[in-house]
């Protein structure tokens, strides 16, 4: 049986090399998927808010949201470290909040860990859930719950200041007690060189090939969306949409033209039991357009005479 990685192992995948692979699932079916794939960890992302609850950003989603779908991806896959995102707001409002946010995902989501985004604003209380036992993993470059402040969703680091920036709050957190970073949409020269700063792993996504490990959107990796856009830091392994519209196109032809249910879908029964309710068809006399079908007997023999007065009218 795989035994889930744990942080310290995660640590030690920096430091012999071997290359850390996470991907998102927001729901047992594909929890099971990733975790028989071979996943290394599998994080529960906000993301959740685009690719599952149809909103534009990451921001409607609320904490609720993630202790739900964190809790079945954990019934999903028992032996896989699991990272839940904390949402929007649900941190930044003090350490007593952060902690009890966070708290909620793992006690009541069964998470193993929590993502935070930001840098060395938020190193306070990265610091006091590590303190209180709460494994926390930082997420820097591009955060799409300051998808607002940051101007859209370009790529961060390009310019000197944001670079700086971006290297100082790598090394907060790092010093705060975070296991490892995220780096989304971060310039792969930079993203490379903060990875070689710090002691932790790095996860890029769309931040070059110079990180620890790298993570992607399930349904991203999938094509599992009806109107899909191509996106340059992704690959795609598969279209999984073009499959489930055609499969569900090819049901709703078979149910309209009768094709499905076909003899091999249905179940038999008895004729002697159809009998005993509907009587036999040797005492059904001319067309009755109120007989049951055929397949029952057109036949009225339980009824009795009252009943057969009413039904011939």
């Amino acid at each position: 049986m795989k035994q889930p990685l744990t942080i310290t192992k995660l640590k030690k995948m920096k430091q012999s090399g071997e290359p850390i692979s996470m991907l998102t699932a927001y729901d047992y079916p594909s929890a099971k998927l990733a975790e028989a794939a071979g996943i290394d960890t599998i994080l529960v992302g906000d993301s959740l808010g685009n690719v599952v609850l149809g909103y534009d950003t990451t921001i409607p989603v609320t904490l609720e949201d993630m202790v739900y779908h964190t809790r079945a991806v954990a019934r999903g896959a028992t032996n896989t470290f699991i990272v839940a995102d904390l949402p929007f707001m649900t941190y930044r409002l003090g350490v007593e909040t952060t902690l009890r946010n966070a708290a909620r995902l793992m006690q009541e989501g069964f998470a193993h860990a929590v993502k935070m985004e930001g840098g060395a604003d938020i190193a306070e209380e990265v610091s006091a859930c590590v303190r209180a036992g709460i494994p926390v993993l930082g997420h820097i470059g591009l955060t799409p719950q300051s998808v607002h402040q940051l101007g859209g969703y370009r790529v961060q680091g390009k310019l000197e200041q944001e670079a700086r920036q971006l290297l100082e709050d790598a090394k907060a957190l790092e010093a705060a007690g975070v296991f490892g970073i995220v780096l989304e949409l971060v310039a792969e020269p930079l993203a490379a060189y903060i990875s070689s700063q710090l002691s932790i792993p790095t996860i890029g996504i769309g931040a070059g090939r110079g990180c620890d490990g790298q993570v992607l959107v399930y349904h991203d990796i999938l094509q599992y969306s009806d109107d899909y856009k191509e996106k340059r830091m992704v690959k795609t392994y598969a279209d999984i949409g073009a499959t489930i519209r055609s499969a569900i196109g090819a049901y709703v032809s078979d149910v309209k033209t009768r094709a499905f249910p076909a003899q091999e879908h249905v179940f038999p029964m008895d004729e002697e039991i159809i009998k005993g309710l509907y009587g036999s068809s040797s005492e059904s006399t001319g067309s009755d357009e109120h007989s049951p079908s055929p397949a029952l007997s057109d036949s009225r023999k339980g009824l009795n005479a009252d009943d057969r007065l009413h039904n011939d009218k």
